[in-house]
Formats: C-alpha cells, sequence, structure tokens
C-alpha cells in the first residue's frame, strides 16, 4: 500500500516548485497542485503531466484512482477569491 506522502512526494519531485496537498486511504487519492508549469496548458496537458509523475506507481497498481486539481497559482488565487 501506498502511503498520500508517497504520491505528494512523486509528484514533488516532477514540480519541485509546486503546492501539493494528498488525500487517500492508500489506493484511491485525490491532489491538489498548484504550479507555475501549468502555466498557457490546458488541463488535460497539465494532468496529463501529473500522471507522467506517478505513471510508474499507476502502471504496478499501487495508486488506483488519482482525482487531480490541478492550478497555476493564478487561476488558484482566482478561485479561492470567489
Amino acid at each position: 500500500m501506498i502511503s498520500p506522502q508517497q504520491v505528494e512526494t512523486m509528484i514533488q519531485t516532477k514540480f519541485p516548485d509546486a503546492k501539493v496537498q494528498v488525500a487517500g486511504d492508500g489506493e484511491h487519492f485525490e491532489a491538489i497542485i498548484i504550479s507555475d508549469e501549468f502555466t498557457g496548458k490546458t488541463k488535460v496537458k497539465q494532468h496529463q503531466m501529473v500522471y507522467a509523475a506517478v505513471q510508474e506507481a499507476m502502471a504496478s497498481e499501487a495508486i488506483h484512482a488519482l482525482s487531480l486539481k490541478t492550478y497555476t497559482p493564478q487561476t488558484y488565487q482566482s478561485t479561492v477569491n470567489s
């Protein structure tokens, strides 16, 4: 079983500038990632970037499901302030 902290570390390794929060039960996870690297990219591309960071864990089925919310710092601020 994999911990939310391990998933967070995988994502943080790929996005060192990011703010990452991961919650989950060992198989199913939810992640919020805020990174400048998402600027100018579609949500689909942002999610593909994150899935690439956890690809090995997903391929081995250590992670069965990963729900993502990705933001640039600007879009996160507008979401929080709305």
